[in-house]
């Protein structure tokens, strides 16, 4: 009861913060800071959701839903740390929304999943995966608002939610910026389950495995791309969007398939 509790008051202070920066889409001025008031303690409330949970089980839980609330809360984390030095609170308007839902989606059809012995090994190599997760699904956003951006500017319209964003050039190094710190999470989470993963292409890891090298491999081509020819715009959209789509079927698909259609651990 108290972690539903939890939940439904995150949500509801996600869905104000999350209206109070869209009422100020239409604005000439960057919206006020009073959304910090309403993000911060929903982030609080939010994590405090997951450590009653840890609580309870004696470690991280981390079958399905909770891994998706967990990547939802390190997205809104990262808008809300990120957000006002960067001006880019219109994220929150999308990341604050789809943070309530994977939320409650943990709260109500979550149920009580078995205690999951991992050693601190594997809860590091955990971990680090849904940083990188987190940190990538954010660049894909971001990689959606700078191609939408680019359109506007070309086709000439200037107003509406493009006065939420900062000017084009600071949207394409926060992205990049992004994609190396979510490339360097994600060599981290590769390289921990090769010391730590006894067989990393064992039967149900192989998949797994060779989509999340695949998405490495994107994101290298990507940020290599960049900086010998300068690649932006639609193509960087493309390839972030690419290495997202191979991370979500890597990770989030097969948990899909073994807990909720297969209903095996």
């Amino acid at each position: 009861m108290p972690a539903l509790v939890l939940s439904l008051l995150a949500v509801t202070l996600y869905a104000l913060a999350s209206h109070q920066l869209a009422g100020h889409a239409q604005g000439p001025n960057p919206p006020p800071r009073r959304w910090l008031g309403l993000a911060v303690p929903a982030l609080l409330m939010h994590a405090g959701v997951h450590l009653l949970a840890w609580r309870l089980l004696g470690g991280p839980d981390l079958h399905f839903f909770a891994a998706l609330s967990l990547v939802g809360l390190g997205m809104a984390a990262l808008t809300t740390a990120l957000g006002p030095a960067q001006r880019i609170e219109a994220l929150g308007i999308i990341v604050f929304p789809l943070a309530s839902l994977v939320l409650l989606a943990y709260a109500f059809l979550g149920g009580s999943p078995a205690r999951q012995d991992l050693g601190w090994p594997l809860q590091l190599h955990a971990l680090l995966a849904l940083l990188a997760y987190a940190t990538l699904a954010v660049a894909t956003l971001l990689a959606l608002m700078l191609w939408f951006q680019d359109r506007a500017l070309r086709q000439r319209h200037f107003g509406g939610a493009l006065r939420l964003l900062p000017p084009l050039t600071q949207m394409e190094t926060l992205l990049f910026r992004s994609l190396g710190a979510g490339f360097v999470l994600l060599s981290l989470t590769l390289l921990t389950g090769v010391l730590f993963v006894d067989d990393l292409f064992a039967q149900g890891l192989g998949h797994k495995t060779v989509l999340s090298i695949l998405s490495w491999v994107v994101l290298a081509v990507l940020l290599f791309g960049r900086w010998r020819w300068g690649w932006r715009g639609p193509r960087a959209a493309k390839l972030t969007l690419t290495a997202m789509a191979l991370l979500l079927l890597a990770f989030f698909g097969s948990k899909f398939v073994y807990e909720l259609v297969l209903h095996r651990a």
